[in-house]
């Protein structure tokens, strides 16, 4: 692992996203601690019990939308006393960018990130894995059960069967519909939650991650999603690293994952914030 830099930036604010709580978090958390930071991994609003609790009473899960998970997040980040790292996985990568783009944060990381409003690329593979939501337009305010099966195919596509299964079993909650289609359906909503000003030149420096093998936010969406900020002078960067499934936060090899994550932040989140602006064209 690398050093920790000194500074005032010390504390990483992680997100869990879709089918997930904050347990998914429970290596990087550790890591990251073991390296000095502060870490903060709170779970969307009312979902702050056990997997075991979640699957067998879902209700909190059905009441989440994007706007309340935002505000809780917006809530917590502001009654830090210093800007931290924000870090996102899947939709709580499009969270992440949504809170930076109302000024929060000294840098964010989207880890396979949802995509925000704008990205038009819907691979086969996106379709499938939101299809158990999807099919029926009554999961819109549900919490959608998520089977083995499921997350074999969204998540465990990279491991074997016995061990995606161990995975799901340790991991996986059923997926709020609402969050679903709210971020499925953001491009015909001119009202999006998932919106962001991509051409805003203020805000914090961003890292989005992708993942070859993902099923969920395939490589080609988040490189999308990346191009949306050519419109900024902000500092934005890509990076695809091969072999990783969308569940790249607790896949094999995730220690090298969740470094380069929290290296590339804080050295982004140390630079002078005229550095992390272009002074022609976007740095990417």
């Amino acid at each position: 692992m690398g050093a920790t830099p000194q500074g005032r930036v010390d504390t990483v604010v992680l997100i869990h996203g879709l089918w997930m709580t904050p347990r998914s978090w429970e290596g990087w958390a550790e890591r990251y601690t073991e390296r000095g930071m502060h870490v903060i991994a709170p779970a969307w609003p009312g979902m702050d019990r056990s997997v075991e609790q979640l699957r067998d009473d879902p209700s909190p899960i059905a009441e989440q939308s994007i706007a309340t998970i935002v505000a809780h997040y917006d809530r917590i980040i502001r009654a830090l006393p210093r800007p931290p790292i924000i870090m996102g996985h899947s939709f709580g990568g499009l969270f992440a960018q949504v809170l930076v783009d109302r000024g929060l944060g000294a840098a964010a990381v989207g880890v396979h990130p949802a995509a925000v409003k704008g990205v038009l690329k819907v691979p086969l593979s996106q379709l499938r894995s939101g299809f158990p939501i999807l099919r029926s337009p009554a999961n819109r305010s549900r919490a959608v059960p998520f089977t083995s099966d499921d997350f074999a195919y969204n998540f465990g596509n990279t491991m074997s069967r016995e061990d995606s299964d161990r995975a799901w079993q340790r991991y996986a909650v059923p997926g709020a519909g609402r969050v679903f289609f709210e971020g499925a359906f953001a491009n015909v909503d001119p009202r999006s939650p998932a919106r962001v000003d991509v051409g805003r030149d203020d805000r914090a420096p961003l890292l989005l991650m992708a993942g070859e093998h993902d099923h969920v936010v395939p490589a080609s969406v988040v490189r999308a999603n990346a191009g949306l900020y050519q419109k900024s002078r902000a500092l934005t960067a890509y990076e695809e690293f091969p072999g990783r499934s969308h569940f790249t936060v607790g896949q094999d090899g995730w220690e090298k994952i969740a470094d380069y994550a929290l290296d590339w932040a804080l050295r982004a989140a140390a630079l002078p914030r005229e550095a992390t602006i272009a002074s022609e064209s976007p740095r990417r």
